[in-house]
């Protein structure tokens, strides 16, 4: 699921901000300014998020003992790399965050909630097992912050607005992702039969 997610973001994610910036002359207007090339964003996404997942696969199913070694250097790396960002985008914009932290905060908790609400109920809605609702709920509520910052970053300058959101998203999301992730632990539920 997620490796379907990431490769539909390649196409989706310049696409939806092309299309749905243009909607409000607010940001319309910013779209604009930065000449917001979509082949461009689209490039960028493929690079950040295409190489790495056609890699992993392709190691994984040619060499699948190096997959497993790799796996725990890969995720210290990666959750690094997150880190960074996250820490950059804060201290680049560090006034304007401590200028609208609540509003921020609230606004990526409201956004989080109801993405985590329409994964479940969708799924539930769908007729899904709960052990397959509960992972839609968590692929649609937990969003690629760190990608989110590369584009801001590298499309718009870095932005503070869009890097303080992005960045306060990714820190809520790990906050989120894991206590959710905690709580579900401890109500298991039996995995599905193979079909």
């Amino acid at each position: 699921m997620t490796a379907i997610s990431t490769a539909m973001a390649v196409v989706m994610t310049p696409f939806n901000l092309s299309f749905w910036g243009r909607r409000i002359p607010a940001t319309a207007a910013i779209l604009e300014e930065v000449s917001l090339d979509p082949i461009d964003m689209l490039l960028t996404i493929l690079l950040i998020l295409g190489v790495p997942l056609a890699a992993g696969m392709a190691v994984a199913a040619a060499r699948p003992g190096w997959a497993q070694r790799l796996r725990r250097p890969m995720k210290i790396f990666s959750l690094g790399a997150f880190a960074m960002f996250i820490i950059g985008a804060l201290a680049a914009n560090w006034q304007q965050f401590l200028d609208r932290v609540g509003t921020v905060a609230l606004i990526v908790a409201l956004h989080n909630a109801v993405a985590l609400a329409i994964g479940y109920w969708s799924a539930r809605g769908l007729r899904s097992p709960l052990y397959d609702t509960r992972a839609i709920s968590i692929e649609v509520g937990i969003q690629n912050s760190a990608l989110a910052l590369v584009l801001i970053f590298g499309f718009f300058d870095g932005l503070g607005g869009m890097a303080i959101i992005a960045a306060w998203w990714g820190v809520w999301h790990l906050v989120s992702g894991l206590a959710i992730a905690t709580w579900w632990s401890r109500r298991p539920v039996p995995v599905p039969a193979a079909a």
